[in-house]
């Protein structure tokens, strides 16, 4: 992991500027490359071949082709051997990515099985070649100005340069109704996030796009050994690597496939500070089941407890690494936890990515109920129940408007907060076009939306930001490519029932795992956010923020006022509002961070 920073001039200073903003996510090392039509800069996290051979930018033989890289490429080893007869310096992952393409151009990007994003510099083309991995993992950001680009896995490196700071409107919409911005946007006028797979081509002022069509990583056998050969796949590293124990089904999957290839395993696990209370037994409740299956698994476990003062004292230094906001509060727990595990591991593995390939959230099985509702009940009758919240909200259409309603904030909500004249339609403008009306199977376009959209801009660049901020390389065994595939095979039925979700990996995995991580419900990784909110200090801060005093640049966006009731009602028990809350909280706080202007 690492970071990689350039534009299409030469400037030294500028791409030195950018290279400093960004070396928490390379500690290990730092270089530049120049010519007249280029800058390049890498920040580097060495985890595969830490010798200096591995250091980057790196040239080809012949001089003419230039790569920074930033991710892990889990099946460089075997594309390597079709490739001896260029003559490598090192070990690394990121050599056999520049001989492929030498070999190959970019359809060699199709054979990558990893975690990444990079830049190639063809100086005989006077052509920039940018790509990122398929599943979105790695986070890659591009401005064009008058014909010049600039690119960085971090949009404040691209802020080094002078480049507006406008707020985009639309993607200030999608915000405010799914607590996120999702690619291609950014919440910056003119930078924008490149999509999952996304290949771009530069050259003489224009971008030309393509997508990588990973190809599919032969597995044979059952889930299981898909599964277990991905998670040794991803054990590959020069340095130690630990696990993220969630108390969930995942991580503890992940665990018992290292399990039968490690002896000493470090995992970790966060709770929340809370007092012997039942609120400490809400909020802790997988954080206790981490601790049982960790005993079970007899690993090194660590344990961290944050505070409300810590998520106070924590939050803006996770709106600076997140460069714009993903209102979630779990990432102060994120942030804590990688700093935490940095002082024992360089390397972990998460369990993201399980419930969108597998349908383990409850509203695909709600969505799934919703169709059978419609189609077993006749509308008239249907009709006549939709005076009953519940019955209305099953009897939802499928497409959009479904997933707005799990999804979406409000809009009476939302159209109070914002100021009508920075309102539009583009939340729901944005993800209709995702949906194909005349699909017939809904539940999974819905999770298959979830992929393309929530996963990658909402749940992954978390699990990057909060990690790389402490130069700490984070794996998503179950994106692998091979078990994506397999994962894509099965049919939406074995995956989700009327009477539960996640069936096949429940049902592949129950006799390998502890009997209880199958007894209880899916609970959700969440944070005591809302009680943070009623500490007496943290509503102190709330209150400055949540002002138009705060900063003068977002003074006009918000009713200021229904901000205020939403927030003493919230503090005096009458309403739950921590949702648009914490999402207003974030976005003025990095509004005056990141000094944004309307």
């Amino acid at each position: 992991m690492c970071s990689i920073n350039g534009f299409t001039w030469k400037n030294q200073k500028l791409i030195l500027k950018m290279n400093e903003v960004t070396k928490h996510r390379g500690p290990d090392g730092t270089g530049v490359f120049f010519d007249e039509n280029v800058s390049l800069g890498h920040n580097r996290l060495s985890i595969i071949d830490v010798s200096n051979a591995g250091d980057q930018p790196m040239i080809s033989p012949d001089g003419n082709m230039v790569i920074i890289f930033n991710g892990e490429i889990y099946n460089f080893k075997e594309l390597k051997m079709s490739l001896m007869d260029y003559d490598f310096k090192s070990n690394t992952d990121t050599e056999v990515i520049l001989a492929g393409f030498l070999k190959e151009g970019v359809n060699f990007f199709n054979k990558l099985n990893g975690i990444f994003s990079f830049a190639i510099w063809n100086k005989k083309e006077n052509e920039l070649i940018l790509a990122r991995d398929s599943h979105g993992i790695k986070p890659l950001y591009y401005s064009v100005k008058d014909e010049q680009m600039i690119f960085s896995s971090e949009i404040k490196a691209i802020l080094e340069h002078e480049v507006e700071r406008k707020l985009d409107i639309d993607a200030f919409n999608i915000y405010m109704r799914v607590l996120y911005t999702p690619a291609p946007y950014t919440l910056f006028k003119d930078i924008y996030k490149m999509m999952p797979g996304e290949i771009l081509r530069y050259k003489n002022g224009k971008i030309q796009s393509r997508y990588i069509k990973s190809e599919s990583v032969k597995s044979r056998g059952s889930l299981e050994n898909v599964i277990d050969t991905a998670v040794e796949r991803q054990l590959v590293s020069d340095k130690p690597v630990g696990i993220y124990l969630s108390g969930g089904i995942d991580s503890s999957i992940i665990l018992d496939s290292v399990s039968r290839v490690r002896d000493r395993i470090d995992t970790f696990s966060v709770g929340f500070e809370l007092g012997e209370n039942e609120e400490s037994e809400k909020f802790n409740k997988d954080f206790y089941t981490a601790r049982e299956t960790a005993k079970i698994y007899k690993t090194n476990h660590h344990e961290l407890f944050i505070s409300s003062a810590d998520a106070q004292e924590t939050l803006k230094k996770v709106l600076w690494h997140m460069d714009e906001p993903v209102a979630n509060p779990t990432s102060i727990a994120m942030y804590k936890l990688a700093e935490f595990s940095k002082k024992y591991v360089d390397v972990v593995l998460g369990g993201d990515g399980g419930d969108e390939l597998f349908g383990g959230y409850e509203r695909y099985r709600l969505s799934l109920l919703s169709d059978t509702y419609q189609k077993i009940i006749p509308n008239f009758i249907r009709k006549k129940l939709d005076s009953i919240s519940k019955f209305k909200k099953i009897n939802t259409p499928a497409g959009v408007d479904r997933y707005a309603l799990f999804h979406f904030q409000k809009d009476d909500v939302v159209s109070k907060i914002i100021k009508d004249k920075y309102t539009n339609g583009k939340a729901i403008e944005f993800f209709r076009e995702l949906f194909i009306p005349a699909q017939k199977n809904f539940t999974q376009q819905f999770i298959d939306v979830d992929r393309k959209t929530w996963l990658v801009d909402e749940s992954l660049i978390r699990s990057d930001k909060m990690s790389m901020a402490h130069g700490l390389e984070a794996r998503v065994p179950f994106l692998d490519n091979a078990v994506v595939d397999f994962a894509s095979k099965i049919s939406t039925s074995k995956k989700i029932t009327l009477k539960g979700t996640k069936i096949i990996l429940k049902n592949s995995f129950k006799n390998r795992l502890p009997k209880y991580l199958f007894n209880k419900p899916k609970i959700g990784w969440f944070s005591p956010s809302a009680k943070w909110m009623r500490h007496p200090d943290f509503f102190i801060f709330m209150k400055e923020v949540l002002n138009e005093k705060y900063y003068k640049e977002t003074a006009d966006l918000f009713n200021w006022k229904e901000v205020g009731k939403m927030l003493e009602k919230h503090i005096k028990n009458e309403e739950y509002n921590r949702t648009m809350l914490w999402t207003i909280l974030s976005f003025q706080l990095w509004a005056k961070m990141y000094k944004v202007e309307l």
